[in-house]
């Protein structure tokens, strides 16, 4: 039996048979029968990063899910391990996922599909794919630009290109994409293994990417040239000798940064920490595999050319690299990937963490956009 989680009164707690082999650990908060709101984390995360948003959007009238998606926290079910097959860890699973939760569940509709860092294209796929299903669509720290088109040339440079990584390699400062670190047989074992161990390895990675590393200053990336994307921190284009806990590691904040900390306190940085020492980041970890390997783009071109069609929404801090780290991105989203888009917000004090560091800032967004698709 499993500890209870540390989890604000009003939040429940329960195990769904999503009817895919799943059986997907939830928490939820206001009437089920209400309008359906379904928050989808992202990597390294779990349901419990929704804890500071869900009551308020509850309060709001609505039924709020937070699912551990597959592979992570305490949904069960699924092969575990490095050797498996990638396509059950690849985006049309994570949309099947999706569905069956929401047949589980009872609903016929979800109002609202909510998506941040790699639970944004899940939730961009789920309303892209079933937008009879999911009725708008919220995606946090990631762009989502749409289904990659058809190529009839040269495979374009990009996150699955050997040459883009080779020719990172061979820059002056030798570099990789993370992306790649995080889909390499040793990457689990780099970040379990960190002398200083997982709470500490959490406390330096969320940091890292959050509005209080003051040098976090993203700008739009003129495109997919190495010695370009390497003006990304290192939590990003990591040095090539170096793994992630040993990068984050150099960037650990001072006892004072940590006391002062209101928006990511010691006792949260140990659930983190308590779960994935539990069960491991390799479920995590598929999905950069599915993206490196090529994958989730042989998968998702069978959408080529579509869009998200329902009304949709972007919210990302103003100090998050996420938003730019893909060139192109997020101008490809508004009105190419999202054909509908109501609202794009860059959250000032936040950085990759949206709805962590500033939970009041993306609740105002979010009622607003609730309020205008249901009045």
């Amino acid at each position: 039996m499993l500890a209870p989680l540390p989890l604000p009164p009003g939040i429940r707690t329960r195990m769904v048979e999503n009817g895919r082999g799943l059986s997907m650990h939830c928490l939820e908060a206001g009437a089920p029968g209400r309008p359906l709101v379904l928050l989808l984390h992202g990597f390294p995360e779990i349901a419990y990063s929704w804890r500071k948003v869900m009551l308020p959007l509850a309060a709001q009238g609505f039924y709020v899910v937070a699912p551990d998606q597959r592979g992570y926290g305490r949904t069960t079910g699924g092969t575990p391990g490095y050797d498996v097959d990638l396509s059950e860890f690849g985006p049309l699973n994570y949309v099947r996922d999706v569905v069956g939760l929401v047949a589980a569940l009872g609903a016929r509709q979800v109002a609202c599909v909510i998506g941040h860092d790699f639970g944004a294209p899940v939730a961009g796929n789920c309303a892209l794919i079933r937008p009879d299903l999911f009725r708008s669509a919220v995606v946090m720290s990631a762009p989502y630009g749409g289904p990659p088109p058809i190529n009839f040339g040269p495979p374009p440079l990009g996150l699955n290109s050997a040459s883009m990584n080779a020719a990172l390699a061979a820059l002056p400062r030798p570099r990789k994409h993370y992306q790649w670190h995080y889909s390499t047989r040793g990457a689990e074992a780099e970040l379990m293994n960190h002398p200083a161990g997982l709470h500490a390895f959490f406390r330096a990675y969320y940091h890292h990417k959050s509005a209080d590393w003051t040098a976090n200053k993203p700008h739009p990336l003129p495109g997919w040239d190495a010695a370009v994307i390497a003006e990304m921190p290192t939590y990003y284009i990591m040095d090539l000798d170096q793994g992630m806990a040993e990068t984050v590691a150099a960037e650990m904040p001072s006892p004072a940064e940590i006391a002062a900390n209101t928006w990511f306190t010691d006792a949260e940085v140990a659930v983190y920490a308590g779960e994935y020492a539990r069960t491991g980041f390799q479920g995590g970890l598929q999905s950069y595999r599915c993206t490196t390997s090529g994958l989730a783009g042989r998968e998702m071109q069978l959408f080529a050319g579509r869009a998200i069609e329902v009304p949709s929404c972007f919210i990302g801090g103003a100090a998050d690299w996420g938003v730019h780290q893909k060139p192109g991105e997020f101008e490809r989203m508004q009105g190419i990937g999202c054909a509908h888009m109501l609202g794009c917000h860059l959250v000032p004090g936040a950085g990759h963490w949206v709805m962590q560091e500033q939970p009041g800032a993306v609740l105002a967004i979010l009622e607003k956009f609730l309020h205008r698709l249901l009045t």
